[in-house]
């Protein structure tokens, strides 16, 4: 069945929903602890997630490891413009059965595969049932092999954040000190937690002074959900300071890894701990299927 064909069902209802998820559920019987989805999320815009998606991937690549970055941001997108890249074709292209994945990647620094979304593209911004039911359908269909996927998921609570977020296998929340990410990061994870039965997150503390800063952030925060949200799984990711070195990288559109060693070093910390989350391996969640048992096959 191809692309064009199989979204026409999709939209006319002769395809379902139940056989899609009943396949995807098969998939996990064959699960490979080596493959990782790792969604990226934070509850406002203006919190570095881009930054510290490229950079990680990058550090990842570096382990040795096949690394792709899905930009999440469907509508608005901004990884390749981050890197200074210009991509003929998007996600939308993919949505429209137009490509194919494989047609649609382009490569970053250190051989990073990127999936770029499109942009200005407001339809883009809320997929239909049909849509995320057809993009789901294309990475079982994805040929490349790939080691850990990162998604970089818009800022907020809309839709597609929650659609990326469950079909993820591990989820990262970034804050930083402004009260206003750490009350919008709260809303997220209270969205996730009581109304999709999402229990486990990583937090990662961005733009701080120092370690010292971060954990005491990362305290509070967690003895707020504690008292309010009941039993949640929230780890420790790890802390990136305030550098004036990251914000030259991004305004000069390449990367901390490349221009400042000296930095690096937070990313490579967050790269090991990412590969450390391979051992808390959690199912939870309404969607029961995750990409990571899709790709590579």
């Amino acid at each position: 069945m191809n692309q064009a064909s199989t979204l026409k069902k999709l939209k006319d209802g002769s395809i379902k929903a139940d056989s899609f998820g009943e396949r995807f559920r098969k998939k996990l019987e064959s699960d490979d602890a080596s493959r990782m989805v790792v969604c990226f999320s934070s509850g406002k815009g203006g919190v570095g997630k881009t930054t510290l998606v490229i950079n990680t991937a990058q550090a990842l690549s570096r382990h040795g490891k096949r690394v792709m970055i899905l930009d999440g941001d469907l509508g608005l997108a901004n990884i390749d413009v981050m890197l200074g890249l210009t991509p003929e074709y998007s996600l939308e292209h993919v949505i429209s059965g137009e490509k194919n994945l494989e047609d649609i990647i382009i490569h970053g620094p250190d051989d990073i595969m990127l999936l770029p979304a499109s942009s200005g593209v407001t339809s883009m911004t809320s997929l239909g049932e049909s849509e995320k039911l057809f993009l789901l359908n294309e990475f079982s269909r994805f040929s490349l092999p790939v080691d850990i996927m990162l998604v970089d998921s818009p800022a907020g609570i809309a839709e597609n954040v929650v659609y990326f977020n469950m079909a993820a296998q591990h989820r990262v929340i970034i804050i930083t000190p402004e009260p206003t990410s750490v009350t919008d990061a709260y809303a997220l994870i209270k969205i996730l937690s009581t109304r999709h039965k999402i229990k486990h997150f990583s937090l990662l503390i961005n733009m701080v002074k120092n370690e010292q800063e971060a954990k005491m952030i990362y305290r509070q925060f967690t003895s707020v959900t504690d008292r309010f949200l009941g039993t949640l799984s929230l780890g420790y990711l790890g802390y990136i300071p305030k550098s004036a070195a990251i914000t030259e990288a991004v305004r000069r559109q390449a990367t901390v890894m490349d221009r400042h060693p000296e930095t690096a070093e937070y990313f490579t910390e967050i790269a090991g701990n990412i590969l450390d989350l391979r051992t808390r391996r959690h199912i939870d969640g309404n969607i029961r299927f995750f990409w990571n048992h899709i790709l590579g096959h």
